[in-house]
């Protein structure tokens, strides 16, 4: 790579298209990436050009390569305000393994320190310096920074200046006098999650000046979403982790006393446990977050004191055991799983006895409008948890981004077994009480009237003699709350807001109860363990995977940094799919930047040679079977659901005649056309799409190289449906399967 361009005065360059090429050199060299991830190149060159910047990105979309790849390529240091002094070590750990000059300057350094680190900045040997917040508010600490070289500034974790945000920080209010106290250099705010309302605040207090403004998607699609009753949370934690080994995982809980209670018993079950929240002493926390991070433990017990900025790649999977209280907050802490960009797991233990320890805690608000707002986010979440609506579109719509495909294929409502079935009269005797008893009431106490319960509060009300009463006690509570909760999704009825959530009938109600509408609810069976999230991870030897840890492990504690510093383990997948045998097909393994190559390389090929020795049968593979992730070869995944339009297809119907005659989505019914071409079975693709047209969409997938189905449709301009687009998508894998190398063009 050429060395750094120059800055003008101010501190920025204005960079043009034409240079370009530099930001592709240090993705390459530096990263050992040989594409950006949606979003990237177009905050970088924002960034270069000197403007400042607001940028909602999830995490894992890669936000640190933003701020990372134009330190390295402009002249004078990069300062990033990080609001946790414990992952600053971590982050200039990662950095300074891809070659680039980091430091930090933080509470943690003597003064002996912070002068070296400040020698270093003035002479011109930091690329990228990290700072807590707090320091902007000491004295004489702007007067220092100004007379240093500096290249442009990173808020990360933006949100915590915003009140209406998630996680408040009144360190962070000091940081407004950046853009006044720099005029020309460039700000860029980034925050994982922020709601229109949040974004406007943030903007306005940090004082960014027209900002180029980038609200990535928030769409995860390597995280599969999945909500559980919760019966007995601490064995469910148990079983679930007995079908994970090996991976790690943090389990949330809401108190001190429950963190410790889940981490002995997971511990007293032979899980390598440790517990993590503000109670404990702070060398105890540091520790086992060490611990964590260096794979030295599998699961992290914490309240949500653990988990800003988290850079631990290869979370495999977040569990909520007890109910977050909003949205935002549940989301910012599932997106700890899978950064690597590898398939996760994030599941949520629902139980609605979590519910009021919520509220306990909303009552003691002291404001009015505070707490409306508590509870509103509240209802929300519970609606995430009970209704039988996709679990991305939902968090999605939080955030104002509309998810266009019907099905996701990974939550659990999309993955699982749907079937539509008649709830006509169970929502009309719900319904009735609600109306009998004056709309008056909550959720728990329709459910106790519809089942006959013999309640002090029943009789008090008189509800035992109206003629709804005990009308439903043929089925138990639970089948009654799933209706309530049918009913709240579909918005035929709705749960006011405030102290008291009592249930009101909406317009919707009233054709239904006169018997002039029908209701349709969705019956669902758990999905299968197996059912993975969208771009799933390929096939890899997993054999090797085991060796090439355990060498990774023992390189980090040499170095004393986490295991994901060295390679992360989608850097390890892509080794053991493809067995690199030089350095120039190191080279090719994503995440191999050149530093990397030359302090790792050798010792990861030697180690690949040793196993293929020890392996002669092992078949080298080319790197023209991205298709292959698409296949899901396995008759475990072909339930009755799909057997039976595997049925109606083989007697001649078409997708739009067996969705209209099983009362199904078409897209349903398309995702089952998929598993069984994925399956192998015998299928006339001709009778599902005519082949001039298949042929135009394959082409667009093999020009694209995308294996997502929007841009497909979206370059269709109106001519290809999703349904077209996944069944062609499948076939083209199958066709893969059964004839290698029919198709050579990368597909990513």
């Amino acid at each position: 790579m050429t060395g750094k361009m120059p800055v003008p005065p101010g501190g920025t360059i204005k960079i043009q298209m034409d240079n370009g090429s530099v930001m592709r050199d240090a993705l390459q060299t530096v990263f050992g990436f040989r594409s950006f991830r949606p979003n990237q190149e177009a905050i970088i060159k924002s960034i270069l050009a000197g403007r400042d910047l607001f940028v909602v990105m999830p995490t894992g979309g890669g936000k640190s390569l933003c701020y990372q790849l134009p330190a390295k390529i402009m002249s004078g240091a990069a300062i990033v305000i990080s609001p946790l002094i414990s992952l600053m070590k971590d982050q200039v750990d990662a950095a300074r393994a891809n070659g680039i000059a980091a430091s930090y300057l933080n509470s943690s350094l003597d003064s002996r320190e912070v002068s070296e680190v400040l020698r270093d900045l003035r002479n011109k040997k930091i690329e990228l310096l990290y700072i807590a917040p707090e320091r902007f508010a000491m004295p004489n600490f702007l007067e220092t920074l100004k007379a240093m070289p500096v290249s442009f500034f990173a808020i990360d974790e933006a949100h915590c200046i915003s009140e209406w945000g998630h996680d408040f920080r009144p360190d962070y209010l000091s940081l407004s006098v950046i853009p006044k106290a720099f005029p020309n250099i460039p700000v860029a705010a980034f925050t994982a999650t922020a709601t229109d309302r949040v974004q406007e605040d943030i903007c306005a207090r940090l004082g960014l000046r027209k900002p180029f403004i980038v609200r990535a998607s928030f769409n995860r699609p390597n995280l599969f979403y999945q909500v559980q009753r919760k019966s007995g949370v601490e064995s469910q934690i148990l079983e679930f982790l007995g079908t994970h080994p090996d991976e790690s995982g943090i389990v949330y809980r809401t108190t001190r006393d429950s963190v410790t209670t889940t981490a002995d018993f997971l511990k007293a079950h032979g899980v390598n446990a440790l517990p993590y929240h503000a109670g404990l002493e702070p060398d105890v926390r540091g520790k086992n977050q060490d611990a964590f991070n260096r794979d030295e433990a599998q699961v992290i017990v914490a309240t949500i004191a653990f988990g800003m900025g988290i850079d631990k790649s290869n979370v495999r999977f977040v569990i909520h055991a007890d109910l977050p209280k909003n949205i935002e907050g549940y989301y910012q802490e599932t997106g700890r799983a899978g950064r690597d960009g590898e398939p996760a797991r994030c599941l949520l233990f629902f139980g609605r006895g979590d519910i009021p320890k919520i509220r306990y805690f909303i009552d003691q608000m002291p404001g009015n409008a505070e707490r409306t707002a508590a509870m509103e986010n509240l209802n929300r979440m519970v609606g995430f948890a009970s209704h039988n609506v996709c679990r991305r579109r939902q968090l999605l719509g939080y955030f104002g981004e509309r998810y266009a495909e019907e099905n996701c294929g990974a939550c659990d409502i999309c993955a699982g077994n749907i079937e539509r079935i008649d709830i006509t009269r169970d929502a009309q005797i719900v319904m009735s009480a609600i109306f009998r008893t004056e709309e008056r009431f909550g959720a728990g106490h329709i459910v106790d009237v519809v089942t006959g319960a013999d309640t002090k509060r029943i009789r008090a009300f008189s509800h035992n003699v109206i003629k709804t009463y005990g009308a439903g006690k043929d089925k138990d509570k639970e089948h009654w709350r799933l209706i309530v909760d049918e009913l709240l999704a579909q918005e035929i009825i709705q749960q006011e807001s405030g102290k008291y959530p009592v249930l009101k009938l909406t317009e919707k109600a009233n054709a239904i109860l006169r018997g002039k509408a029908h209701v349709e609810g969705l019956k669902r069976d758990e999905p299968k363990e197996k059912a993975r999230a969208r771009g799933g991870v390929e096939r890899f030897d997993q054999t090797l995977f085991d060796r090439l840890r355990i060498m990774r492990k023992r390189i980090a504690d040499s170095e004393r940094v986490p295991p994901f510093v060295v390679f992360s383990d989608r850097t390890l997948h892509e080794m053991c799919r493809y067995y690199p045998a030089t350095k120039r097909d190191m080279r090719n393994i994503s995440g191999v930047g050149d530093v990397k190559l030359e302090r790792y390389g050798n010792k990861f090929i030697q180690e690949i040679a040793e196993y293929l020795a020890e392996n002669p049968n092992t078949q080298r593979r080319e790197r023209n079977t991205e298709y292959k992730s698409e296949i899901r070869n396995s008759k475990s995944e072909i339930t009755g659901t799909v057997e039976e339009t595997y049925r109606l297809f083989q007697t001649g119907l078409s997708l739009e005649q067996i969705a209209a005659q099983r009362n199904l989505a078409p897209s349903t019914i398309a995702s089952h056309i998929e598993k069984l071409i994925q399956a192998g079975r015998d299928m006339d693709i001709d009778r599902l799409i005519a082949p001039a047209k298949r042929q135009e969409i394959e082409d667009m997938f093999s020009t694209i190289k995308e294996r997502g189905l929007k841009p497909v449709v979206e370059a269709g301009n109106g001519r290809i449906s999703y349904e077209e687009a996944r069944i062609v998508r499948a076939w083209m894998a199958r066709k893969m399967m059964d004839k290698p190398g029919m198709y050579s063009k990368d597909i990513r």
